[in-house]
């Protein structure tokens, strides 16, 4: 029999360039994703910010700022606390963070669609 070397496709997962890849700096990065929910509604996911921070207060200023709803989900496979936030909130979040002094503009990667 011969044996062919074939990949086969597997589920995508939207937070796997977040996992440990062991690349130098992979964990100094601040991940910024939308998730679809349905219709229209959408989700805005904040992950990888400096446990240094407290979460709780930066989504308080965030919700203020930005009229919406969101929490502060413990997420264990990633190790780590998520902001959520209704609605897309990509390049506000983007520019509360800089502004903010929380991260840089080059520590922010923005995912979506």
């Amino acid at each position: 029999m011969v044996e062919l070397d074939v990949q086969i496709p597997s589920a995508f997962d939207p937070f796997a360039e977040a996992k440990d890849s062991g690349a130098p700096g992979a964990k100094e990065y601040v991940h910024i994703r939308i998730q679809q929910r349905n219709g229209k509604k959408s989700l805005t996911t904040v992950q990888g910010l400096k446990a240094e921070y407290k979460c709780e207060k930066i989504l308080k200023d965030l919700k203020k700022e930005f009229c919406c709803n969101g929490t502060v989900v413990v997420d264990q496979k990633l190790g780590g606390k998520v902001i959520q936030l209704q609605g897309d909130q990509r390049k506000n979040v983007s520019n509360f963070l800089t502004k903010a002094g929380i991260a840089k503009k080059e520590q922010i990667k923005i995912h979506g669609f």
